[in-house]
């Protein structure tokens, strides 16, 4: 089977999903790499031996890591100052592969073997309870990171991606389901009792679900209903 570009390049990071490359996740990245529209040294969990690699199969020469995106250095894990944690769920939702465990209002923990050091849940705590401590010693970049280990990452983060837009999908159903059954019987769903009033509303939530169906289609490629 023929290979892609994108797919060597993608392949050939570490899959920590930092977004210090600039772009929202190491696909993002490659893909930006594949079209020539990112340098190959904008990687700092891969280090020197990660720009080495992508030059490799883009042909281009090999450069030092960027400054702008940070220095090469020891593989870092997040942990959790449980007597400080509040429980917000705030690096629960920051968090690429799902490392942290916990629910509203009650401690947070983070899987150390989960974790990609990735550094997200550090600046949305509140409280400043989590801090990053050296997992890997004086090893550095791929030396610090295994191939097994970004393929796990990779894996977890994928997970997490159809996990989260499964119940984005539920919930904007789950709301579409809620506008069209108030749309049936405007006045017993409302205060309000002046029919101008609710007929504005009416016109409201129609413009609403439309719009929402014209998303969808758009995405899926779906046809139209018929009027």
């Amino acid at each position: 089977m023929l290979v892609s570009l994108f797919e060597q390049l993608h392949a050939a990071l570490p899959q920590t999903q930092c977004t210090r490359c600039g772009y929202p996740d190491c696909a993002a990245y490659a893909e930006a790499m594949a079209s020539a529209q990112a340098d190959i040294n904008q990687c700092p969990p891969g280090g020197a031996e990660g720009v080495a690699r992508l030059a490799a199969l883009t042909g281009r020469p090999a450069r030092p890591l960027s400054p702008e995106h940070g220095t090469e250095g020891p593989r870092q894990v997040a942990f959790i100052d449980e007597a400080w944690c509040i429980g917000c769920t705030l690096c629960l939702k920051a968090c690429p592969t799902d490392a942290i465990v916990g629910s509203n209002k009650q401690m947070h923990t983070v899987i150390e073997s989960e974790c990609t050091g990735c550094e997200l849940c550090i600046p949305v705590c509140p409280v400043d309870c989590i801090e990053l401590e050296n997992a890997s010693g004086t090893l550095t970049g791929w030396a610090a990171w295994s191939e097994a280990q970004a393929q796990q990452a990779l894996q977890r983060y994928q997970q997490r991606q159809t996990r989260t837009a499964r119940e984005q999908a539920e919930n904007e159903a789950r709301l579409r389901h809620e506008a069209e059954a108030k749309l049936k019987d405007m006045a017993a769903h409302s205060r309000l009792t002046d029919p101008a009033v609710l007929e504005r509303k009416r016109a409201l939530i129609e413009a609403a679900l439309a719009k929402s169906r014209a998303q969808r289609q758009a995405v899926s490629g779906e046809d139209a209903p018929p009027a």
